[in-house]
């Protein structure tokens, strides 16, 4: 993990601080990706020209990641989800996190401390599919030692509370 950080760091800079203009912007991007460089200006008080630099400037510093759509996924035939915590082989991550990415219906994937290693949310059509999943695919993971599964009975995006 250690090289990974080194490698990141070499890429990259680090990022410069974000003062309350660029933390509006990011709220209000997070609200609504599709938002235009006006409404943003408009919004944060400042010119089009100030907000279209702050914004690429949060671009290419990294913070903003990019642009996406929030999906329901229940809606989007996405019926069945959970978190599946897995206990890895020490100093696998990288070789799992790679099988993992591969999975359908992964949505994210975290290295993380406490009685297990990755935390991975999935995204199924429906429990046989999950069932298929956890048990054929995730568990013929070479370096996963165990998994357990907790399914999600109800969501809310925190992002559209904003």
């Amino acid at each position: 993990m250690q090289d990974e950080q080194m490698a990141n760091s070499v890429e990259r800079p680090p990022a410069r601080p974000l003062d309350a203009i660029d933390r509006d912007i990011l709220r209000m991007l997070q609200t609504d990706g599709r938002a235009s460089i006006r409404s943003v200006a408009e919004r944060v008080h400042v010119s089009r020209a100030n907000a279209y630099a702050r914004m690429n400037r949060l671009l290419d510093d990294g913070v903003i990641r990019g642009f996406s759509a929030r999906v329901d996924q229940e809606r989007a035939g996405q019926g069945a989800s959970a978190y599946i915590t897995l206990k890895i082989v020490q100093n696998s991550w990288r070789t799992v996190r790679e099988e993992l990415r591969k999975l359908p219906g992964a949505a994210h994937i975290a290295l993380v401390s406490g009685d297990f290693d990755v935390l991975l949310l999935v995204h199924m059509a429906d429990n046989r599919s999950l069932r298929e999943l956890v048990l054929t695919r995730i568990q013929a993971i070479p370096d996963v030692l165990s998994s357990r599964t907790l399914l999600v009975f109800e969501e809310t995006d925190l992002a559209t509370d904003l």
